[in-house]
């Protein structure tokens, strides 16, 4: 068994009843908005193939796990990443600054 985290984005039209449905399957814990732990013996691939009818095709599902070495990693597995809503919070050294 391996223990996963799931960051999950269905959007404004996803289907978010049946996700909850898979994740209450795998008896799935609560880690934040979009964020869920389970463990599982299915590999990454078998996860993808498993939410690929449920994430669809403008959603997004990012899962984190460890592999064989135990080394952690974390891949998309529908959908890329975005500019972060922090983004522009802070300013670069460097950048002249206005003084008016």
């Amino acid at each position: 068994m391996t223990r996963y985290w799931l960051s999950f984005d269905l959007g404004l039209r996803g289907n978010d009843d049946d996700l909850y449905r898979w994740l209450a399957k795998l008896d799935a814990r609560e880690c934040g908005d979009g964020v869920a732990t389970f463990t599982t013996a299915l590999t990454p691939a078998q996860l993808k193939r498993a939410l690929k009818p449920i994430v669809g095709k403008k959603g997004r599902a990012y899962l984190i796990g460890s592999d064989k070495e135990g080394k952690w990693s974390g891949k998309w597995l529908f959908g890329n990443r975005r500019p972060a809503p922090w983004v522009g919070y802070v300013e670069l050294a460097g950048e002249e600054q206005d003084d008016a």
